[in-house]
């Protein structure tokens, strides 16, 4: 059975209440006079305070084109010490984490899956492309942290390629189908607000959406042990809380990831700000390194 949805109140359904208190107090007033004519005064009666209806904007979840670029920002600070996420569809590198190489806007890596999945993508919409003769090699080393018939022609060519639009557009379509939209979904459906879609978002490309301990459907199974989403009627800070001490715990499990500042001193500085809806100015630090978005 799928969780409730908990979703903004649309402007419009904003506005309702103050409408109907505009027209419960036409309702009383009197009729309006005949065109030219004014009506006179009641002896010492002074005018009224003008009605004033203020109407907030509706918070905006990571669908928002502006909140989904924040979180390709955030990202990117952890990912590439950088907010321009732009700027990496042609980084490759093997951290030694023991995925094999990591390259591209969230770290597609050769050991596990998505680097093959974004090249076989790549080579169904451009056949003879700079990667497709790495295919065979990618299926080998899937799984495992081997170069093995990749190495250096391999990084050359994703280089290269990275300067193709089309290659570009398929890391943002698998970036979305694989890690971003799953996670936006499922914090959708969990009823968490922009930050908590985040959280789910940034969590999902660490860790991948598996359902192991140390994988997203595992930390977020650890979370809801000890809280309640706000669709099973939990408190939203609570939970989010919850879920971030499940995700140190699982970052802790690698040598790689024992440096936890993307939570620490990033999302937890927005939760304990109260800043569940992920606006702007947002300042934050990752392995030390302070960034800014101002508005």
């Amino acid at each position: 059975m799928k969780s409730p949805l908990i979703r903004p109140v649309p402007r419009r359904a904003a506005l309702l209440p103050a409408l109907a208190a505009v027209t419960a107090l036409a309702a009383v007033a009197p009729a309006t006079a005949a065109p030219g004519a004014h009506a006179a005064p009641s002896p010492g009666a002074s005018p009224g305070p003008a009605l004033s209806i203020t109407v907030r904007p509706a918070p905006t979840g990571l669908t928002d084109a502006r909140k989904k670029e924040i979180a390709m920002e955030l990202v990117s600070s952890a990912e590439n010490s950088s907010l321009d996420w732009k700027a990496q569809y042609a980084y490759i590198e093997d951290i030694d984490d023991g995925r094999g190489y990591t390259a591209g806007i969230i770290g597609f890596c050769s050991g596990t899956g998505d680097m093959l999945g974004l090249v076989g993508l790549y080579t169904r919409r451009r056949p003879g492309n700079p990667l497709a003769g790495y295919l065979p090699a990618l299926r080998k080393v899937n799984g495992t942290d081997s170069h093995r018939g990749l190495g250096p022609g391999f990084v050359k060519a994703w280089r290269a390629a990275a300067a193709d639009p089309v290659f570009r557009r398929a890391q943002d379509d698998e970036r979305d189908r694989v890690y971003f939209g799953p996670a936006v979904a499922r914090a959708e459906a969990d009823g968490l607000r922009a930050l908590g879609q985040f959280v789910y978002y940034d969590a999902m490309v660490m860790h991948g959406p598996g359902a192991d301990p140390v994988s997203f459907g595992g930390i977020r199974g650890t979370a809801m042990r000890k809280a309640r989403t706000p669709a099973q009627g939990g408190d939203e800070v609570t939970y989010l809380n919850a879920f971030l001490d499940a995700r140190k715990a699982a970052m802790r499990t690698e040598e790689a990831h024992a440096d936890t500042s993307r939570v620490d001193t990033a999302q937890r500085v927005f939760l304990r700000s109260g800043n569940l809806d992920l606006d702007p100015p947002l300042r934050w630090k990752v392995y030390g390194d302070a960034y800014e978005i101002p508005r």
